[in-house]
């Protein structure tokens, strides 16, 4: 019987020590972001306003440039403030790049200029597509891709991805996440947000 005993107790500590791992490793996976933030737009909807509420309600330090360029965090670095998080809300409108002046092309440049010099920086990448379906093309008028191209820019460029999970509802962005392995923070709806970004940013 003790030998048996002592096969057990063995087995028990080896199981023990399997799952303390296996739950320490999920818990250094689970993702995490540093302010401050610069949120800035692809496609001029008004989604990065409404990122704008979640981050002031949490108290959060960050800076809304909807037309953010390179030259923005190089300034912020020199200043000797960089920013640690880049977070870029996807959803093209055409009202909004009208506004601006600007056409769907000159987003995709300035934002893939932006994302490289993120890049090189080392500032964290967030791609945020808060609006659900009717801001994606389902939505859109017949033959506007302008928000599926804002996704093909910034989404699969992104280090972390935060999507309303009505706006998944096809699958696009868990498709990107799994073949880009990126991870993924998916809401029910955008009032969650403030749950999820307290946990993102450590407020919570």
């Amino acid at each position: 019987m003790k030998p048996i005993h002592r096969s057990f107790i063995t087995a028990v500590i080896i199981v023990s020590f399997v799952l303390t791992a296996t739950f320490a490793a999920g818990q250094a996976q689970a993702p995490r972001a540093e302010t401050p933030v610069l949120l800035a737009s692809c496609g001029q909807s008004p989604g990065p306003v409404m990122f704008k509420v979640i981050l002031q309600k949490l108290g959060l330090k960050y800076e809304l440039n909807s037309l953010a360029t390179p030259a923005d965090l190089k300034a912020k670095a020199q200043a000797g403030t960089p920013y640690k998080s880049l977070v870029i809300v996807m959803g093209a409108s055409l009202k909004g790049m009208g506004a601006a002046g600007i056409s769907i092309d000159d987003e995709l440049k300035r934002s893939a200029e932006l994302i490289d010099e993120a890049r090189k920086e080392g500032i964290k990448i967030i791609g945020a597509h808060i609006e659900g379906m009717k801001r994606r093309s389902q939505g859109a008028a017949a033959g506007d891709t302008t928000d599926e191209q804002t996704i093909d820019a910034v989404a699969p460029n992104s280090d972390l991805l935060i999507i309303n999970k009505e706006g998944d509802s096809d699958g696009r962005f868990t498709t990107i996440s799994k073949a880009r392995n990126i991870p993924m923070i998916v809401v029910e709806k955008n009032l969650d947000l403030v749950t999820e970004l307290g946990k993102l940013f450590g407020k919570s």
